[in-house]
C-alpha cells in the first residue's frame, strides 16, 4: 500500500533532519518539499518506520507492506495550510512513478489518519485527495446524499451495525457492534478527512453514508 503523511514540523529542513537521524527511530521512503523537491530516504524494497501502530484491510504490520511519503507541511500544530501547487504536482508524479514499479490497488492509497485514526490526523482535510484520484491514483466519489437521519455517538441499532461493517469492509479497524461509540466517531472523522473534507465532525450524515456506499461499490 501507499501511505501519505504530512511532516507536522515547523520546517522541511527540520523534518528531513529528523527522518535522517539514527536516534529518531522514524523514517520514510520519500519526503516531498513545498517547492517540489523530492528526497529519497529509504529504498522502496526496504522497510521504513513511518506507519507506527496501524491497520488497513486486515494488515496490522503496515510498515512491512507499504511505501511511505512524507509531505512537508507544518500540520495542525504549527499552522496547517494548503499544499503548494509545485508540491502537489511532485506528489502526483511520485505516486505515478512508484505505481509503475509496484502493484498498489487504488483502495490502498491512504493517509496516515486512515490507518491510525486514534493517533493521527495527517495529511489532513486540506490534502487534495480528489485531485489525486482524478490523476488515476486512489478512490473518489460524490454521490447524492443517502436518505435518513444522521448517525452519531450514542446511537444503536442495525443502521449503526451496517455502517460500521461498511467502514470495516473499506479497510478501517471498526468492528461492527451496533453501537456508535467514541471509537466509531474517531474512525468517521478519519473517513471524512479523506473522503468528505468539508465536514469533519464524526457524524455519519446522509452524504457521509452515501460516499461510503459508493466507495465500496467502486472498490468491489
Amino acid at each position: 500500500m501507499l501511505v501519505l503523511h504530512y511532516t507536522g514540523m515547523q520546517t522541511g529542513e527540520a523534518a528531513l533532519e529528523r527522518l535522517r537521524s539514527e536516534e529518531a527511530s522514524v523514517s520514510s521512503h520519500y519526503l516531498v518539499e513545498e517547492d517540489g523537491r523530492i528526497f529519497r530516504l529509504v529504498p522502496e524494497e526496504r522497510r521504513a518506520w513511518h506507519a507506527g501502530v496501524s491497520f488497513w484491510r486486515g494488515e496490522r504490520n503496515v510498515n512491512h507492506a507499504s511505501i511511505g511519503i512524507e509531505i512537508v507541511n507544518p500540520g495542525h500544530e504549527f499552522g496547517y495550510r494548503p499544499f503548494p501547487e509545485a508540491q502537489i504536482v511532485a506528489v502526483l508524479e511520485l505516486v505515478a512513478d512508484i505505481r509503475s514499479r509496484w502493484s498498489i490497488d487504488d483502495r490502498d492509497i491512504v493517509g496516515h489518519s486512515d490507518i491510525a485514526p486514534a493517533r493521527k490526523i495527517d495529511p489532513g482535510e486540506l490534502f487534495p485527495w480528489k485531485r489525486l484520484a482524478e490523476a488515476g491514483h486512489g478512490l473518489w466519489v460524490e454521490p447524492p446524499a443517502a436518505p435518513g437521519a444522521p448517525l452519531g455517538e450514542g446511537e444503536e441499532g442495525a443502521g449503526v451495525f451496517a455502517f460500521q461493517a461498511g467502514l470495516t469492509r473499506l479497510g478501517y479497524d471498526c468492528p461492527p457492534s451496533g453501537r456508535f461509540d467514541a471509537d466509531t466517531t474517531t474512525v468517521v472523522k478519519a473517513f471524512q478527512r479523506h473522503w468528505r473534507p468539508e465536514k469533519v465532525d464524526g457524524i455519519a450524515d446522509g452524504e457521509t453514508r452515501a460516499r461510503l456506499i459508493a466507495l465500496l461499490r467502486l472498490a468491489a
